[in-house]
């Protein structure tokens, strides 16, 4: 017996030699004055998977700002957006969400299907949305950063790192604070199921408002993170997770030690930070998803057992959900000639005279001020022929 335990053990100690813990990137911002409180490879071309959305929602945000569409819009299912991998909201083909609903599906239960349909709507098709995308980008600075599609599904092309990841975290806080709830939202219910967020920090530590969390093997686990506590405010950015407790475990450690000092200021804020030159985005499949990873796997948590069974968690909160209910609004016949043409269309909101977006530098204490709404008149009612 005694025997077979030393044989497990160097068994053990010859996997975790094969593959030594890695340190991926990771990132503590103060969002009150964008200081920076750690920095660890924040400037590594990475793989953003879902993180993708953030972007998503920000061109669609900046779309809404300027009238183009608006949150009653419908969402329809194309065959092309049905077609996309998991996860997926469960709709068919043709089925329709308001773009709210549509926007709650994406960026909580991290629907790749509504993403595309999103992308569809807004965009008119979805690599004119992509060029969005990467147009908002180049606007923000995000010299890592190159999309391919809108929904994070893995396209080697598709980079970004954690400096850009915050700072674009930073404009969708700054640009548009009416739309945060979305992404503080743990689940959507929709056709009486419940959709659930991966971000298992919105309902067990206390103070957490949003943002998203991505996963693809060439990514590994990432985490946005953005929390509220005792008058400050933490973004943690965690890229490359071995699993889903390593990667919630991460960012709230990062979180406390921003909230208790000890992490400080480095003297650089989030915008001077750089990313790195010349670098090539890190391919974790292998690590995550191929021969290497139980023993990746295994060093991993030998290095940060932190949430494991028997270790401490700082994931000691209870939170209850308050989910978000969708409604389908079934299927949307397209491509239909009418009857009679339709009467001249009458714009509703005033084409605005300069680019509604990044009007101003990305900067502490800055936020627009909501829209105000407009009042659209209803059409008569149809005369009942019946009588």
């Amino acid at each position: 017996m005694l025997f077979a335990r030393r044989l497990v053990l160097v068994l053990l100690l010859a996997l975790l030699s094969l593959a030594p813990a890695r340190a991926n990137p990771m990132l503590l911002v103060d969002m009150d004055n964008f200081n920076v409180l750690y920095a660890q490879e924040a400037g590594q071309p990475w793989h953003p998977a879902s993180l993708t959305k953030l972007m998503t929602a920000y061109v669609t945000f900046e779309q809404l700002a300027q009238g183009k569409v608006s949150l009653d819009t419908p969402v329809i299912v194309s065959k092309n957006a049905f077609n996309e991998a998991p996860s997926k909201s469960g709709l068919a083909v043709g089925s329709a969400l308001t773009l709210q609903d549509a926007l709650y599906v994406m960026l909580v239960k991290s629907a790749n299907d509504i993403s595309v349909a999103i992308a569809e709507t807004v965009g008119g098709d979805e690599a004119t949305f992509v060029g969005m995308m990467n147009d908002a980008a180049a606007r923000m600075g995000l010299t890592a950063t190159h999309y391919a599609n809108p929904n994070g599904l893995h396209d080697p092309s598709q980079v970004t790192s954690a400096r850009d990841l915050a700072i674009l975290s930073l404009y969708i806080r700054q640009e548009f604070p009416q739309y945060m709830p979305i992404f503080g939202t743990e689940a959507v219910v929709l056709n009486g199921k419940t959709l659930e967020s991966e971000n298992k920090l919105l309902t067990s530590f206390a103070g957490t408002t949003g943002m998203k969390t991505g996963f693809v093997c060439a990514s590994g686990l990432n985490m946005v993170a953005t929390v509220e506590r005792n008058g400050r405010r933490m973004l943690a950015v965690v890229l490359g997770g071995s699993s889903a407790r390593e990667r919630n475990e991460r960012a709230a450690e990062l979180v406390l030690k921003g909230l208790t000092g000890a992490a400080q200021p480095n003297g650089q804020t989030v915008l001077t930070l750089g990313n790195t030159p010349g670098a090539t985005p890190v391919n974790m499949r292998p690590l995550i998803c191929g021969k290497e990873a139980k023993a990746y796997v295994a060093a991993q948590e030998a290095a940060f057992p932190m949430g494991l069974e028997g270790q401490p968690t700082n994931l000691t909160d209870t939170i209850a959900p308050n989910p978000y209910v969708a409604t389908d609004l079934g299927r949307i016949a397209v491509g239909v000639s009418l009857p009679r043409p339709r009467p001249p269309h009458v714009p509703v909101f005033t084409a605005p005279i300069a680019e509604a977006s990044l009007a101003a530098d990305l900067r502490p204490g800055i936020a627009p001020t909501a829209n105000s709404g407009s009042t659209v008149p209803f059409p008569r009612p149809r005369p009942d022929f019946a009588r």
